[in-house]
């Protein structure tokens, strides 16, 4: 459907991505009659929960990829073009084809800014020399090439500094390929190195003992504060900044494989606009996910300020919720539903089992199983099976469909 240079609609959702389809299909199944937009230049929508088990031999690459034509919620009118700018003082949105779209409500879910260049050699070295990451599509299946094959040398596994989407992706891809090489016979003759720039294993405790067991069973090597700086990919050199207090040194480490996970941004075109936080991310009130300025204005997903796990799990909860308030604006009233923070990271540390870490605001542990079922700080294969079978479908046939299984929004002051 093509659309005016300059038009009007009731809502506006900017990102066509888990976070925009799931909160605009949520919309309108409580309201059929209203006018909504979804911005999004991309014409591919990926299930990335599931770009670790590509690289782990689980999943196939194309078992994650849609075509967006086919996720957008039938009455929604899809634009497909890219957001310039923010007037919210005037209630509108530019695009970067000259479009104009003025709005009641906006809704801003474009998700974060993978910074590849962010790291000295990086975007260049990807793809060959053994340089890999799950965190993008074609490269997950390389990241399987590479496990299988190898059978000795060092492999480097790297965290960028917080925020990032999906804290426990990048030991998550550490775990799977040491449960590979172990099966393969190969484990003890792989110099395993896992290189985190921040302090601790996982920033929720309770799910530490268990990952250490792990990490133990794999005899990897854990740095802390070590930042990957720069990478030589035909050198096969990794550099790292190391911090031990006030010291700061650069180590250079040779390797055969790395996985790298890049650092990450708020997108360009929400930092440098009116609706940035000073971290840069839209400005929220982590309950109820409304701009902590303009009224009419709600963000969610990896793109706002809450200060939650950036994860699936996180956009599937935040989405009714986001979804009821906006609803309520358009009427002029107050939001009505609020946010615990949930986000979930299920940390596959063998294949065939899963911790399934569940947490929500202040690291406070928010299972949606009971403990004799599900204890999510143990591994588990009742876990595996969820995050293997259940929730894809759950996913493409439910969060994106509007159909809120065990995640209706919580109305502000009920138990």
């Amino acid at each position: 459907m093509t659309i005016n240079s300059n038009r009007r609609v009731n809502i506006v959702i900017v990102g066509g991505g888990s976070a925009g389809i799931a909160t605009a299909a949520s919309i309108l199944k409580r309201n059929k009659t209203l006018s909504l937009a979804i911005i999004d230049p991309s014409e591919d929508h990926y299930y990335q929960p599931g770009w670790t088990m590509v690289g782990g031999g689980a999943f196939s690459a194309e078992f994650t990829h849609r075509k967006e034509k086919d996720l957008i919620p039938n009455r929604a009118l899809w634009i497909k073009s890219a957001v310039a700018s923010f007037d919210p003082d005037n209630n509108a949105v530019m695009t970067a084809d000259g479009q104009e779209i003025s709005y009641d409500v906006l809704i801003v879910c474009p998700g974060i800014k993978l910074d590849w260049a962010a790291i000295k050699g990086l975007p260049e070295a990807l793809g060959k020399n053994g340089v890999t990451s799950n965190y993008r599509f074609d490269l997950a299946p390389y990241t399987y090439r590479l496990v299988k094959d190898m059978t000795r040398g060092r492999a480097l596994f790297t965290q960028p500094p917080m925020p990032i989407k999906c804290a426990g992706a990048p030991q998550k891809s550490m775990y799977l390929s040491c449960s590979k090489w172990q099966k393969n016979g190969v484990l003890d003759d792989i110099d395993v190195q896992f290189h985190n720039s921040g302090a601790v294993l996982f920033g929720v405790s309770e799910y530490v003992p268990a990952l250490m067991e792990y990490v133990e069973l794999y005899n990897a090597h854990l740095n802390f504060e070590s930042t990957l700086v720069a990478v030589d990919g035909e050198a096969q050199i990794a550099t790292f900044e190391q911090r031990h207090r006030e010291d700061i040194r650069h180590v250079e480490e040779r390797f055969d494989m790395i996985h790298v996970v890049p650092p990450q941004t708020a997108p360009d075109f929400i930092r440098s606009s009116p609706l940035a936080a000073e971290n840069g991310f839209v400005d929220v009130d982590q309950a109820t996910l409304r701009h902590s300025k303009y009224t009419n204005i709600f963000s969610l997903g990896d793109a706002c300020s809450a200060p939650n796990a950036k994860t699936m799990a996180a956009a599937r909860k935040q989405a009714p919720v986001v979804a009821v308030n906006a609803l309520a604006a358009l009427e002029g009233k107050a939001p009505v539903a609020d946010y615990d923070g949930y986000g979930s990271c299920p940390l596959t540390v063998e294949r065939g089992k899963i911790i399934l870490a569940e947490f929500g605001y202040g690291g406070k542990l928010l299972p949606s199983f009971p403990n004799w079922l599900i204890d999510g700080t143990r591994p588990s294969r009742l876990s595996w099976l969820l995050k293997d079978t259940i929730l894809p479908p759950v996913y493409w046939h439910g969060m994106l469909k509007g159909r809120e299984w065990m995640v209706k929004p919580h109305r502000i002051g009920a138990e």
